[in-house]
């Protein structure tokens, strides 16, 4: 029996146990969810009625123009139970179950209409109580109404009682006036006599007469009594003048006398009667005032009963109402006014019945849907605890069929195992021992159980062909070494050739650059020369025809002088780009060794690379010390300067977007007798798996872009070999590239040694 047939036997009795074991477990668990399904279910429709119920509260103690939200929160909530009980029917087990859920749908559906009908009779009800508010308001407003009205009555009253309380002071005077010259007369009669009798002292009687007299003319007068005054003057006249008794002053005074008397006392009885009439007609206001004050009163409590959905505390306020009624009956207002204020009382105490008839059925819906919400709740709850059982009960059979099968499953694999195993081993061991034995000695017998029908036959006769092939292969190891020295002597020169080849590259960009920057000095300055001929030939026609013009002799000089303005700054920085370009070109072109100042170099090689920066926008800024010089091979320290803003340009800003363009700062410090130069961008750096393979040969990861992968491997060689220094790389990805090359302030003398591959450079 061959292994794989012994092998699928040890691995098939587990597999065959855990599939039976799988599939009735799949489908315990498959019951379980089913039935942890509809517990969570039942849960929800269980907080479906709760909220449902809280809101149907809310409903009805809320304000009614908010009850519009209130209505449709409940009838959602209750929509979305009916939806869950629906699909709680369909998960149901037992017939117990679905009865119990038919149960629920039909008190939901009760509950339902029931709430409707609250819902019908709760706006009939805020209708009727915005009536009685209404009437209650014009209540109100007739009580106002009419108390305005009686006030207006009073105030026409109190000014009747005015003119007739002073008619009754003028009356007063009068009659005072009058009693006041009855007395001057019968002074004066006896003032008479006694002058008769021989005393002198009828003139001082005379005189008081007069006044006496005098003052009740004018009374009269004031009193509107002019006739009376004009009888009476005269009169008082001829008495006052000494003519004796007379009788018709006599007669006149008296008359008068009964006259006021008779009048004074008239009007004080009508005084009384206004006054009277005044005390009354203010209670009668008062009243008025006080119906009004009631009507709020009641309504307010009326309010509250109803809001409190009390029946019999609002029944109470029909007795009040009528007693209301009959107070406002007994008024003595206006009959129109009161027949009003009686109609709006009637009004409001029917309304007011039919509200607490509602408000009763109100409470018994209230109470019947309390019942059906608690019912159910109740079945919400017995369906969650069935499924919760159920689902356990699912569980705890899944738990023990997973045990007892994994016992039986282990004790038949161990078993199946334990004979495969021995019908194996045994012959591995005895492979073992030929093996190491012809490890030891290559020419010893060969290996056992090379006929065999089985795996380890085969496993025999592949290790005899391995060992066959061992020797075979280690002869040609040897010839292959021999081939790759002499690769390795082609690779070094093949090295040279590219180094060569890449500053002879960097020198036709050099020579581009300066095409380039030279291009537009020299364009302006063509320009301007065209633009002065121009205008000296046109200064010259007009000279010649006599026409020149102090204005146009102006202009010309102008002309003339800013074009030789242009010509001397443009012809000049040509010179100064030549110059600097020559000078970079020639220290790129040669290997030759100088000292120069290290701040005036670097600005000449940065401006030879402006034409390599402008096309995607990028700045390169210059910090360097003024007045450090170095004695060392400026074309090498140009390549490797130029290679790493090269590198900075095509990889580390290789996915800028034009409106965002990068910055390179070179920055040169002196420390002690080296100098150190730093390259830093802020691109999209390096990832920490090549930064230690940016100086290997031919590593690029732009080389879709046209890269070799030889630039930085170059910097490496010229930095470590030419310059007898050392290189180093920090980057982070997103946080940009610090290049930082140390090397002497000046090369030692000697011979420069080969170039090399670095190895492990990235820490350099």
């Amino acid at each position: 029996m061959r292994v794989g047939r012994k092998i699928a036997l040890v691995g098939g009795v587990p597999i065959l146990v855990a599939a039976a074991i799988a599939a009735a477990g799949w489908v315990l668990l498959a019951q379980e969810q089913r039935a942890r399904t509809g517990a969570l279910l039942a849960a929800r429709i269980y907080h479906d009625l709760t909220v449902a119920r809280t809101e149907r509260e809310a409903y009805v103690a809320a304000r009614p123009t908010e009850r519009t939200a209130r209505e449709e929160r409940f009838f959602a909530l209750a929509a979305d139970a009916r939806r869950g009980l629906d699909a709680l029917q369909s998960d149901v087990r037992t017939r117990g179950q679905a009865e119990r859920v038919a149960s629920a749908q039909r008190t939901l559906d009760r509950s339902m209409e029931r709430m409707r009908a609250l819902v019908a009779l709760t706006r009939e009800n805020d209708g009727l109580v915005t009536e009685m508010g209404q009437r209650a308001g014009r209540l109100v407003e007739l009580a106002d109404q009419a108390r305005l009205r009686q006030q207006g009555s009073n105030a026409d009253l109190a000014r009747t009682l005015a003119r007739k309380v002073e008619r009754l002071r003028t009356a007063r005077d009068a009659v005072a006036r009058i009693n006041a010259l009855s007395a001057a007369l019968a002074r004066l009669d006896l003032a008479e006599a006694r002058s008769a009798a021989g005393e002198s002292t009828a003139a001082s009687g005379s005189s008081g007469l007069a006044h006496v007299g005098g003052d009740l003319v004018a009374a009269l007068r004031g009193s509107g009594r002019e006739g009376d005054a004009a009888a009476l003057e005269p009169l008082l006249a001829a008495r006052a003048a000494g003519r004796g008794p007379d009788r018709a002053l006599d007669e006149r005074i008296e008359h008068l006398l009964k006259i006021l008397s008779s009048e004074q006392r008239s009007l004080h009885d009508e005084v009384s009667q206004l006054l009277a009439y005044a005390i009354e007609a203010n209670e009668t206001g008062q009243a008025t005032q006080n119906i009004g004050i009631s009507a709020l009163k009641l309504g307010q409590r009326t309010s509250e009963a109803l809001n409190r959905r009390d029946p019999q505390g609002a029944s109470a306020m029909l007795a009040e109402g009528e007693r209301l009624s009959s107070t406002t009956a007994s008024l003595p207002i206006s009959p129109l006014i009161q027949g009003d204020m009686i109609d709006a009382i009637d009004g409001w105490r029917g309304r007011l019945a039919t509200t607490v008839e509602g408000v009763t059925r109100q409470n018994a819906m209230i109470a019947e849907m309390d019942a059906l919400a608690k019912a159910m709740s109740d079945s919400a709850n017995a369906l969650n605890d069935i499924a919760l059982e159920e689902a356990d009960r699912f569980g705890e059979f899944l738990r023990q069929l997973l045990l007892v099968g994994a016992a039986g499953g282990l004790l038949l694999g161990a078993l199946a195992a334990i004979a495969v195993a021995r019908s194996i081993l045994v012959p591995l061991r005895q492979l073992q021992g030929d093996m190491i034995a012809l490890a030891a000695d290559p020419k010893a017998a060969g290996l056992s159980g090379l006929q065999r029908a089985d795996e380890l036959g085969d496993i025999a006769r592949a290790t005899h062909f391995f060992v066959t092939e061992i020797g075979r292969r280690e002869r040609a190891l040897r010839r292959a070494k021999d081939q790759a020295d002499a690769a390795l002597h082609d690779l070094r020169q093949a090295q040279d050739d590219l180094i060569r080849a890449e500053k002879l590259a960097s020198l036709g960009q050099l020579v581009a650059g300066v095409a380039h920057e030279i291009n537009t000095p020299l364009g302006i300055a063509l320009t301007t020369a065209t633009l002065v001929r121009d205008e000296t030939r046109a200064f010259r026609e007009v000279v010649a025809a006599g026409t020149l013009s102090r204005s146009r002799l102006n202009h010309f000089v102008d002309r003339v002088g800013e074009g030789a303005q242009l010509l001397s700054s443009n012809l000049t920085r040509a010179a100064d780009l030549v110059h600097g370009f020559k000078q970079v070109a020639v220290d790129r072109a040669s290997d030759e060794r100088r000292s120069f100042p290290l701040d005036v170099w670097l600005d000449e090689l940065l401006a030879s690379l402006q034409p390599m920066l402008r096309k995607g926008g990028h700045r390169v800024r210059p910090d360097c010390p003024p007045g450090l010089t170095v004695d060392t091979y400026p074309g090498v320290l140009a390549q490797v300067v130029t290679n790493l803003v090269a590198n900075a340009v095509v990889h580390g800003f290789a996915q800028r977007p034009p409106e965002s363009p990068g910055s390179i700062v070179v920055r040169v410090q002196s420390a002690g007798a080296l100098v150190r130069i730093e390259v830093a961008d802020d691109g999209i750096g390096i990832p920490p798996e090549n930064l230690g393979r940016i100086f290997d040969p031919f590593f690029t990861t732009a080389r879709a872009r046209g890269s070799t992968g030889l630039g930085m491997h170059i910097v490496h060689n010229l930095v470590t070999v030419k310059l007898q220094g050392r290189i180093a790389v920090e980057s982070e990805p997103g946080a940009g590239t610090n290049v930082r090359v140390e090397f002497p302030r000046e090369v030692p003398a000697g011979e420069r040694p080969a170039l090399r591959t670095p190895a492990g450079a990235g820490a350099a």
